[in-house]
């Protein structure tokens, strides 16, 4: 329960201005969140007030609730010299999960950096539908294959959450080695085998799965400039284009997955917005 006195300085502090402040005063945490937020603002960030806050935060190493309950502490000079050419990157929009270095996904905290996409919360619902699958069919010791697994989100998820056994596959040495080094960390290596290809061709003929899972690559070429500079110049080009239409890797998906499924298996993609359709053509 907020005293009156906490209620009267949250008020204080979300009407303060970056402009309250002389060249003399110190920087507190409350001074240098407010001129950060509006120094990522003219770069064009409607997330400047958060982006500051975590990049604060991360170089503090505390949680962003502490920086409200300090707001009138002093930083170090330390703390400045580390926190300023954080708050520069960003400038630059490169993405702040690689300023951080690390991207929660549903109850993992994934590492990612430079090279790799990005998991998004959108693709948190498509492992929410395999994993209602699993108990829905009731599939005993489930076993996967992800293909294009990029940080390991997808496969790390069902492992953690089903006990799955997962083939996780992808193209990009950078992206396997980083999808490795996150089950790792997640003690889960155990029920992940790493492979490296093109979709299907680094897996055997004979091999079977129940879930075929996917969030593959499914941009247009004609939609590039749409895309915001964090996605378009900092993440890897072949994790989100695929063709004209966008559906050159999906259409490899479709054309090989029911090779690879057991009878009654599941193939699940996450698709861009407006491909449901064709892709359910490409289904029939």
């Amino acid at each position: 329960m907020k005293s009156r006195g906490d209620s009267h300085r949250g008020a204080v502090v979300s009407s303060a201005s970056a402009d309250q402040w002389s060249d003399s005063d110190p920087w507190t945490l409350l001074r240098l969140i407010l001129w950060s937020s509006e120094y990522l603002e003219g770069k064009g960030l409607s997330s400047g007030r958060l982006d500051a806050e975590h990049l604060l935060a991360h170089v503090l190493g505390t949680g962003r609730l502490q920086l409200y309950m300090d707001f009138e502490r002093p930083l170090k000079q330390e703390e400045l010299n580390q926190f300023r050419p954080l708050l520069k990157r960003r400038a630059s929009r490169e993405p702040l999960q690689y300023i951080l270095g690390c991207q929660p996904f549903r109850e993992l905290e994934l590492s990612v950096y430079p090279g790799v996409l990005i998991p998004r919360p959108e693709t948190e619902q498509l492992v929410d539908e395999v994993l209602a699958w699993f108990l829905r069919e009731e599939v005993d010791r489930p076993t996967a294959l992800d293909v294009g697994t990029g940080s390991g989100a997808i496969a790390l998820s069902l492992a953690a959450e089903s006990g799955a056994k997962v083939v996780a596959t992808d193209i990009s040495s950078v992206a396997l080695g980083l999808a490795r080094s996150n089950a790792q960390a997640a003690g889960l290596e155990a029920l992940i085998e790493f492979r490296e290809g093109r979709i299907f061709e680094p897996i055997p003929a004979t091999d079977r799965f129940d879930a075929i899972v996917s969030n593959p690559p499914y941009v247009r070429e004609v939609d590039e400039l749409l895309l915001e500079p964090e996605v378009l110049d900092w993440e890897p080009r072949e994790a989100l284009f695929s063709g004209k239409d966008g559906l050159d890797v999906i259409r490899g998906l479709v054309a090989g997955a029911f090779q690879y499924l057991r009878p009654g298996g599941l193939l699940a993609l996450e698709v861009g917005l407006g491909q449901a359709r064709e892709v359910a053509l490409l289904l029939e």
